[in-house]
């Protein structure tokens, strides 16, 4: 059978699971990898082995990391460290700069919380500062969802920007460092068309009252501001320092100190430590009993491991791709020099993100199933041309693309913020829209002017 047939009744199936039957992305995306392995050539005997191989790979390559993620940002938002970041940067800004404060916040909050943990959390903010003022609610709405979702989709651990580096043989320090730096312009940009939309939608405050809690009385003052960005900022120094140290220091295997860094600059080290480090931020601010400690652990692990399932079926799925040939048949569509080239490939990736999001509206599946596709076509050595981190980064975008009722996200946004249906596509539509266009834009830049990354 053709590649590229197999390829398109895979896509058809992960959307059909998704959007007709409904049976969530797991089933969709090992339901698919499943028939592209039987459609693919090989021994039959080997053809469900080899599928479940790769769902293994995937899990061990990145469980670990999703299931400490879970446990950061749990014992972040436990232990009141999530509030003393917010508070902190409220500070840094004042009041009257409160919609780059919550873009801040949501920023940095999302690189180990999952953006709807985030907009839970800020909301509330949003709407005491609305409360207090009489105004910009809207605007302090599109603020948040501006940071939180960058991080969200573009730096790791989060299970997307995690996928995707590993299909796309990307570094954790790279995929964190360039994901953060084009992830803030545009950040601003999307905290730009807030303080703009804020001018266009009117918001009574009567509609609002019963989206307006009153403030929480905290049982205990939150972690210091040090303590609180220890357990995000730990991993990001550990891995990075691998990294940078072997290029500015040698990598000399006969040192013990080389060999230590390497052990703690292991992806799965360092956010094993960082989890303890969050889970002691907690227990010395709340006191928590040895049962209430294993059932928050428990409650962590178990939102984790749907995740750690969802993100080896989409592994799993990638491989049966490449198996396949897909990336040979799609090559022979276009000409050699073409299919091989770095910015054709980022715009291929981004397409195939945008649309898969507009088929199906989660994100993160996007991400999943058009990285593994971009990876079928990566050309060996350094022919593509660019630093694959690039293409990364232009499948994120692409999955932001255009969210609608389809998306959970949409539904978040306008039911905790208390927007209509319309309200919302102005908003949180319009936004991640913009946030799609203008940084697959800055992306390109970035890749023709600095090709190599670092």
């Amino acid at each position: 059978m053709s590649p590229l047939l197999i390829l398109l009744i895979g896509i058809l199936i992960v959307v059909g699971i998704i959007v007709f039957l409904r049976l969530g992305a797991f089933i969709a995306l090992l339901t698919a990898a499943v028939v592209v392995s039987l459609l693919a050539p090989g021994d039959w005997v080997d053809k469900i082995p080899r599928m479940a191989t790769a769902f293994g790979n995937t899990a061990g390559a990145i469980g670990l990391v999703i299931a400490a993620a879970t446990i950061i940002g749990r014992c972040l938002l436990l232990s009141g460290g999530a509030d003393r970041i917010v508070s902190s940067t409220l500070k840094l800004f004042g009041q009257e700069k409160g919609g780059l404060a919550l873009m801040s916040s949501g920023f940095i909050l999302s690189v180990p919380v999952f953006f709807d943990t985030v907009f839970y959390l800020l909301v509330p903010l949003a709407q005491s500062m609305y409360r207090q003022t009489g105004k910009n609610y809207v605007r302090f709405l599109v603020a948040i969802a501006a940071g939180a979702v960058i991080t969200h989709t573009l730096v790791p651990p989060t299970p997307g920007p995690l996928f995707m580096a590993d299909a796309l043989n990307v570094d954790m320090t790279t995929m964190i460092l360039i994901g953060g730096i084009i992830g803030f312009p545009c950040a601003l940009i999307g905290l730009g068309y807030a303080y703009w939309i804020d001018g266009k939608i009117n918001i009574s405050p009567e509609r609002l009252t019963e989206f307006l809690p009153k403030a929480k009385e905290e049982d205990s003052p939150p972690p210091s501001l040090f303590a609180s960005l220890l357990p995000i900022a730990l991993p990001v120094l550990l891995i990075s320092g691998v990294t940078f140290g072997g290029r500015f220091l040698g990598k000399d295997y006969s040192s013990p100190i080389w060999n230590i860094m390497l052990e703690l600059g292991d992806k799965n080290v360092a956010m094993l430590l960082a989890a303890v480090a969050a889970i002691i931020v907690y227990v010395r601010q709340k006191r928590p009993s040895f049962d209430d400690l294993s059932h928050e652990i428990q409650l962590s692990l178990s939102s984790g491991s749907v995740i750690i399932l969802i993100t080896a079926a989409g592994g799993s799925f990638g491989a049966m791709l490449k198996t396949a040939d897909v990336g040979t048949a799609v090559q022979q569509l276009f000409s050699a020099e073409a299919a091989s080239q770095g910015l054709f490939l980022m715009a291929i990736g981004y397409g195939l993100a945008f649309l898969l999001k507009i088929a199906q509206g989660s994100g993160t599946v996007s991400m999943m199933a058009a990285s593994s596709m971009i990876a079928a076509l990566i050309p060996p050595g350094d022919a593509m041309g660019i630093h694959p981190v690039y293409l990364a980064l232009s499948i994120g975008f692409g999955s932001l693309g255009i969210s609608w009722m389809n998306d959970s996200g949409f539904w978040v946004f306008s039911q905790m913020g208390g927007l209509t249906e319309w309200e919302a596509i102005k908003t949180w539509t319009a936004l991640l829209a913009i946030l799609s266009v203008a940084g697959f834009l800055m992306t390109i830049g970035l890749a023709i002017v600095l090709p190599n990354a670092f």
